[in-house]
């Protein structure tokens, strides 16, 4: 009898990975928004080789000698239209702002070999951007992983920094997973943002959505189009921005710039980053930190950069999670205005 058991439950698993390798070989509609250029989307050719979508935001009045570049979370992330309504504001005071999708995300051009990806490649496309401005020195505000990826550009081009700004950065690159374990003072008053990952799941596990991830992640291929691939990080995208504010009201409807090969193939390349802390030590960039009450990045991550920045501002902005820019526009434009400003 036992063995009869065995035997049915070796054909059971065997059934059941039949089935699921056929159905990860199955290419799926998925019913989600794609992204289409606004009026105000322009393109660059870098010399990267990356075709960029941006927007630019002129300065009105008295022209500030620095532009501001804003660097959108992800990776696989994309600039948001509330991200150019609420940073565009500063034109009003004088700063040419510049939004652009990192290559393989929202209206930038996706990349043929997934292996290109890297946090590297990244870093190229943004010294690519600065030089193609022809200035001196820049403004970052980099936002969740764009807060990483300020770091990493700034570590080989402290000359070309004015400010950053970080707002709820993501972990330093290669990140440092001890400080997860650090807890916050109580003094801050943080509050734990709602936990999407039950829901997100299944949409993780799907099996089309596995196979893509496999590979992309061992064989540096497409199994799936970009539009499939990026629609299953859309979809994902629709449930994971419930847990990115403090008030579910106030999650913003996605706009379809998911890119998902960019995503799944430039966290692979944080491990073989050189240590941009090394190079930070002792620098006197100004910084502006801030943080939403209900951010879900771990406080250890936000203060190693108040730790390795040390010429630093810190701000908590109240009833706001990860998008602060979402939940509380005016005072996340009126606090980087402040900071710009001192």
């Amino acid at each position: 009898m036992k063995k009869i058991i065995l035997k049915f439950t070796k054909w059971t698993i065997l059934v059941c990975l039949a089935i699921f390798i056929v159905k990860g070989c199955i290419p799926t509609t998925l019913d989600v928004p794609y992204i289409t250029p606004r009026a105000t989307t322009k393109y660059w050719n870098l010399s990267t080789g990356s075709k960029i979508a941006y927007t630019h935001i002129a300065a009105k009045g008295e022209k500030k000698p620095y532009p501001i570049i804003y660097l959108h979370g992800g990776p696989g992330g994309y600039v948001y239209t509330k991200n150019i309504e609420t940073l565009g504001k500063l034109s009003e005071s004088g700063y040419d702002v510049y939004l652009y999708d990192q290559v393989g995300c929202g209206l930038s051009e996706r990349l043929e070999k997934v292996k290109e990806y890297t946090a590297v490649r990244h870093i190229n496309d943004l010294e690519a951007i600065i030089k193609l401005l022809g200035v001196e020195k820049v403004i970052l505000v980099g936002q969740s992983w764009g807060g990483a990826l300020a770091v990493l550009y700034s570590a080989d081009h402290l000359d070309k920094i004015d400010k950053i700004v970080f707002t709820c950065p993501g972990a330093i690159k290669p990140a440092n997973e001890a400080l997860e374990k650090i807890k916050a003072p109580d003094s801050l008053n943080l509050k734990e943002p709602y936990n999407p990952n039950a829901k997100i799941l299944p949409i993780v596990l799907n099996p089309r959505y596995v196979s893509i991830g496999i590979w992309a992640r061992f064989f540096g291929k497409k199994l799936a189009t970009d539009k499939e691939a990026d629609g299953f990080l859309t979809n994902m995208a629709t449930v994971f921005t419930k847990g990115l504010v403090c008030d579910s009201t106030n999650v913003l409807k996605e706009e379809g710039g998911a890119g998902s090969y960019c995503n799944l193939n430039t966290s692979v390349s944080y491990g073989s980053l050189k240590d941009p802390r090394i190079k930070l030590k002792n620098n006197k960039i100004p910084v502006l930190v801030m943080k939403g009450q209900c951010d879900n990045i771990d406080w250890g991550y936000t203060k190693e950069y108040l730790d390795l920045f040390s010429n630093s501002k810190f701000k908590i902005i109240p009833n706001a999670g990860h998008q602060i820019f979402a939940e509380q526009p005016e005072l996340y434009t009126k606090t980087i205005e402040d900071f710009l400003t001192q």
